[in-house]
């Protein structure tokens, strides 16, 4: 038998006194910890919850998110983790794709008006039959005694008994949706179990780790690389409920911060929104060992900026919901090369294939595919997905990349932001770090447009440095100098922000709107 729960268990046993949460005042020890998971699997299987139903869960990143996450997973039943920002007509959707027999909705603040929306979703679907509201307050911990989920909070803090298997389901993550509608990817226990063991000694994980999670906790990224891997290895989490550069900075100098893991915005963030005196420059720089980067491709101008100034390395890395989410990273104790996801982990395997599915020679480009341990069971409810999806036990990413001689993973960019102008593919990330070279710019994204003359023309989007001054017409002509001439973008629009997802990603189909 197997449940995810028993990493929380076994530091627990180690080291209880030792602290789990932090958040803002608010600070919890593993042993703390592990009695409120026990206490809401307890209450859980009072209340009628039995071993393999849904329980959906809308929390930002404060200590409700880890402490209902295990007990749901104690009850023996599966983890459904919804984007906070979802509407009302999202979540009901979400709830009745995944069958979720029960919901667990953040009552919400004036930014994050949660409880309203889960509550009008939940009466809209039958077959949810428990809808329990956590409430916002001052207290954080202690405000969950005043409310519905507080009754589980109520329940005895023993041990509960259910027996899982490592096969059996154990987190249902959605997919964006960015091609219809969310899928529900299917994770089991040993699914998430040995991503996180293969990220723990891939990170040299220390018992004496400090990591900040400012990456929501409904995504892969932060729940298992981070919050996951931290709870394994009995370090302490310090929870942002949302990202803000200055308090990011600061909090990695008042926390004694030594992981660090964010996705390529936030690095820009941090590098051009945060002020960093020379005091918590040498304090950052005494404490913070390591930082990670996934969730898209990070530009070299950033990541060189970056290590510059931090004295800290970036090492990136390469993943999906669909695969836990690890399947490549770079390593600490080999040779690091700035621009590649690194290597597969261990019992992973990976290929680029052609569109005939044939593996591609090296330095080819192509389509990423994914075998091992870390790839998902399959998609909820959705046969068809899942053979288009997991062909001869490959996982075919959606991703085009190509592996070096070394067999280094170098991701070129989506299949479906590829741009075809005039019969040529042009690859937005290629532009994007050229653009990045430009001395008066410090974020940019490249799409295409419709063109009745070329079927696509190309467009980008920049956000210029602070203090300096270019316009788009200056740009298109120092574009025309470094870029040949089918992929140079036509159109530049300076804006002053550019949409983002709730993880950091650049919302490119709404620039296309």
């Amino acid at each position: 038998m197997l449940n995810l729960a028993v990493i929380l268990e076994e530091s627990c046993k180690l080291h209880p006194d030792k602290e789990a949460l932090v958040c803002g005042p608010q600070r919890m020890t593993y042993a703390d910890l592990h009695s409120k998971t026990n206490s809401i699997a307890n209450g859980l299987i009072a209340a009628g919850i039995k071993p393999g139903d849904r329980i959906a869960l809308s929390c930002p990143n404060l200590p409700f998110f880890p402490m209902f996450y295990f007990g749901i997973l104690k009850a023996g039943a599966v983890v459904v983790p919804l984007n906070i920002l979802l509407h009302d007509e999202e979540v009901e959707y979400h709830l009745r794709d995944s069958q979720a027999k029960g919901y667990i909705c953040f009552e919400g603040t004036n930014e994050l008006p949660l409880g309203q929306h889960g509550c009008q979703a939940f009466q809209r679907v039958p077959q949810c039959e428990h809808f329990w509201s956590i409430a916002s307050g001052a207290g954080l911990l202690e405000a969950a005694e005043a409310t519905d989920a507080g009754d589980l909070l109520k329940a005895a803090d023993h041990d509960s008994e259910i027996v899982t298997e490592a096969d059996d389901m154990a987190v249902i993550l959605y997919t964006s949706g960015t091609t219809g509608k969310p899928k529900g990817a299917i994770l089991s226990h040993a699914n998430i179990f040995l991503n996180v063991v293969q990220f723990s000694r891939l990170s040299h994980a220390q018992r004496s780790d400090n990591q900040l999670i400012t990456l929501p906790l409904f995504h892969s990224f932060g729940q298992s690389v981070q919050m996951c891997c931290g709870v394994y290895n009995g370090n302490k989490l310090v929870l942002l409920p949302k990202f803000e550069p200055q308090t990011v900075v600061d909090t990695l100098v008042r926390e004694n911060i030594t992981i660090f893991c964010g996705v390529p915005t936030m690095y820009w963030a941090l590098l051009n929104n945060a002020e960093v005196d020379d005091t918590a420059l040498a304090a950052i720089r005494q404490t913070l060992r390591l930082c990670g980067s996934g969730g898209s491709s990070l530009p070299l101008e950033i990541l060189k900026g970056f290590e510059e100034k931090f004295h800290v390395p970036i090492l990136e890395g390469y993943g999906l919901s669909e695969t836990s989410p690890v399947a490549s990273f770079n390593l600490l104790d080999i040779e690091r090369k700035p621009g590649s996801v690194g290597v597969p982990i261990w019992g992973v395997n990976m290929k680029i294939v052609d569109l005939e599915g044939n593996e591609a020679p090296r330095g080819e480009k192509g389509e990423i595919v994914i075998r091992g341990h870390n790839v998902m069971k399959g998609y909820l409810n959705r046969p068809d997905a899942t053979a288009e999806a997991i062909r001869n036990g490959w996982f075919h990413s959606g991703d085009i990349g190509y592996m070096d001689e070394d067999g280094y993973i170098f991701i070129v960019d989506r299949v479906k932001d590829m741009i075809i102008r005039g019969g040529y593919n042009v690859y937005p990330r290629e532009l994007e770090e050229t653009l990045l070279t430009h001395p008066a710019i410090s974020l940019a994204a490249v799409i295409g447009i419709p063109s009745t003359e070329y079927g696509e023309e190309i467009k980008a989007f920049v956000i210029l440095k602070e203090n300096t001054v270019a316009t788009a017409e200056e740009l298109i002509d120092w574009c025309k100098e470094k870029m040949a001439a089918y992929k140079y973008p036509r159109q530049i629009e300076i804006r002053e922000a550019l949409p983002m997802t709730a993880t950091g990603k650049i919302l490119k189909r709404e620039l296309k709107n």
